[in-house]
């Protein structure tokens, strides 16, 4: 229960800064839990790893062009990264629709204020309303030309919010253009992330038709990730962190898909710890999966008995992250550890860009 408990060393050099070079080459190990093996395959090898009559879960979230560079009209220069829209009403708005203020980071924080403008583009800024209590985000309002989408003025003048750990220079049109396409999934639909899920960023469209045409049954789930998913545990006792709250919606159809599932024993594997949450939280919060636009704030860490989800297709995560705990109540953290030195090992690619793990 002990956050350094957590942590383990990375060389630098096994940070991924780029996608590999066709989605599905990245490489993937593979842990069965049944006879504590570990076996190195890639990605493509998946067809035949998951049985026929399995339902395959997936997170489709699509991710926001969140990240802002513009200027005080001194001249300095300021961040802006979009976390998420707020409304005066109770209800959620769909992105890009209802209200112009938003929850945000603003990087250096020191050099705004209240009323304070942040020049983006001629046809973007933004204007700082105020900062939200204790956990270092403001609230702002987008001032653009209201006959427009809000979505496309942000595909105009935004970048896609890579991790830190990504380094990235803005002028780079190339990069930029690559991480556009890279750094979402294949079936993302509705924008509303800051993040990817990243699990999901190895799957090709030949990919899902050839486990389709085998048996696999797909089923597809929203969970619009948040900056909570990412931040880092600050307290040593880890049953004392506190998750962000990130929403997510399960249709009428993906909620007949699951229960379905659950009532024939078919194994569910989910894409992704984001997958995983949104079942695990639905099951909690109704006694069964049920349609739904809800909100998550679980922490899952060891022990935890999992009650939708079987197996699990995941990215290697960071040191003391909520990420790793999660991966280590599913496979144990003994076996996620012993599994991260073998990657290491065989200098397998770390985090958002780099390679996975299917836990069977």
């Amino acid at each position: 229960m002990l956050l350094s408990e957590y942590d383990y060393n990375l060389p630098e050099e096994l940070i991924a800064q780029l996608p590999a070079d066709k989605r599905e080459n990245s490489k993937m190990l593979v842990l069965n839990r049944e006879n504590h093996t570990i076996e190195h395959k890639h990605f493509y090898d998946i067809v035949d790893l998951i049985d026929k009559d399995s339902l395959l879960v997936m997170n489709n979230t699509k991710v926001l062009p969140a990240r802002l560079i513009g200027h005080k009209s001194t001249g300095a220069k300021i961040e802006v990264f979009l976390l998420k829209q707020t409304s005066p009403s109770p209800q959620p708005s769909p992105v890009g629709r209802g209200s112009d203020y938003w929850d945000v980071l603003i990087k250096p924080s020191k050099r705004v204020k209240p009323e304070s403008i942040i020049k983006i583009s001629d046809e973007l800024s933004v204007k700082v309303i105020k900062r939200l209590e204790d956990n270092g985000e403001w609230l702002v309002e987008l001032l653009y030309d209201k006959d427009k989408n809000i979505l496309d003025v942000l595909h105009k003048n935004g970048y896609i919010p890579l991790p830190p750990y990504i380094e990235r220079k803005f002028d780079n049109e190339n990069l930029k253009k690559l991480d556009f396409e890279r750094y979402q999934t294949v079936y993302a639909k509705d924008e509303g992330s800051v993040a990817a899920p990243t699990a999901g960023l190895h799957f090709t469209k030949e990919i899902l038709k050839k486990l389709e045409n085998k048996g696999v049954e797909l089923c597809e789930v929203t969970l619009n990730v948040g900056l909570g998913t990412f931040r880092p545990v600050q307290c040593e006792n880890i049953s004392d962190h506190k998750m962000h709250s990130e929403s997510f919606e399960i249709s009428e159809k993906a909620s007949e898909q699951i229960n379905r599932a659950l009532n024939e024993g078919k194994k569910i594997i989910a894409v992704g710890t984001t997958s995983v949450r949104t079942l695990e939280t639905a099951f909690q919060k109704y006694g069964c999966i049920k349609p739904c636009h809800d909100n998550s704030e679980l922490f899952i860490y060891p022990p935890y008995e999992f009650k939708v989800v079987d197996n699990l297709i995941t990215n290697f995560h960071l040191p003391k992250s909520t990420l790793l705990m999660l991966v280590s109540a599913i496979a144990g953290k003994d076996f996620i550890f012993e599994a991260y030195k073998e990657a290491i090992e065989n200098r397998y690619r770390f985090f958002s860009y780099g390679d996975c793990m299917y836990i069977k």
